[in-house]
């Protein structure tokens, strides 16, 4: 279990700037591997259930964006980092299923949504953005992806919707105004082959971009399965232990 910087912050930074930099590495092979340039690949570490002091020592790597999955943890989060570090830079991803009357506090703190899944809670993220544009809470729209269901049982428990609902979704978010489309981000179901799902959702993502040019953002791929998703066009992996180490032991 990492140390997460109780008793030995130094070692707890060294840590988390050696297991970045190995995961940066991992993910220019991949693209190496698949002929593609390392900048077209976003490393997002996942950094729910661990402290600020964390997400400021990967600050101190070099990241700038992170995601996050628990409200209000994340929000408070977000905000002890914005402060500390004084970096208007830094962006954060809500990356869980997200409920619809959590819509108002994430609109405060969040640069982007993966897991929009409904007409329901992209009108509720509608509005909770303008909210917090004419409160001065935030500045600009709201990016979003849709999250896709690859495996219909699957979809029911982790969220996201079937392709042949994709255009819909894609349509209410386009004329919301305080959203902006940029893609759809996938979870592989935990069931068949790696390869088979990500194949699968590089195709969805390619037919998506032809009916909306500029939803190019593909969020797809973890620790586990970074390289087969960079292979398959992903354009943001989120890894979370291969970075952070297991998560820590704390109440829900």
């Amino acid at each position: 279990m990492p140390d997460l910087g109780g008793s030995d912050p130094a070692g707890r930074r060294t840590e988390l700037a050696s297991r970045l930099s190995a995961v940066r590495g991992r993910v220019d092979a991949a693209c190496a591997a698949a002929g593609r340039e390392p900048s077209d690949v976003q490393l997002l570490p996942v950094t729910k259930f661990f402290p600020a002091s964390d997400v400021i020592a990967l600050v101190e790597s070099g990241a700038a964006e992170f995601g996050e999955s628990r409200e209000p943890e994340a929000g408070r989060k977000a905000e002890e980092v914005r402060a500390t570090t004084g970096r208007g830079d830094l962006r954060f991803h809500m990356i869980g299923q997200l409920q619809r009357n959590k819509a108002k506090t994430v609109a405060r703190w969040a640069d982007r949504v993966h897991s929009v899944d409904s007409t329901k809670l992209a009108t509720a993220l509608d509005r909770a953005v303008g909210g917090a544009r004419e409160g001065g809470d935030r500045d600009g729209t709201l990016e979003v992806l849709i999250q896709i269901g690859l495996d219909d049982d699957e979809a029911k428990g982790r969220g996201g919707v079937v392709e042949g609902e994709l255009p819909a979704l894609a349509d209410d978010i386009e004329q919301s105004a305080n959203l902006r489309l940029c893609g759809l981000m996938v979870i592989t179901p935990l069931h068949g082959s790696a390869e088979a799902w990500m194949a699968k959702a590089a195709g969805i993502h390619q037919r998506f971009v032809a009916d909306h040019p500029g939803a190019v953002e593909l969020s797809a791929g973890m620790s586990g399965d970074l390289e087969i998703a960079v292979e398959y066009g992903s354009t943001c992996v989120r890894v979370g232990t291969a970075i952070m180490g297991e998560r820590p032991v704390i109440s829900p």
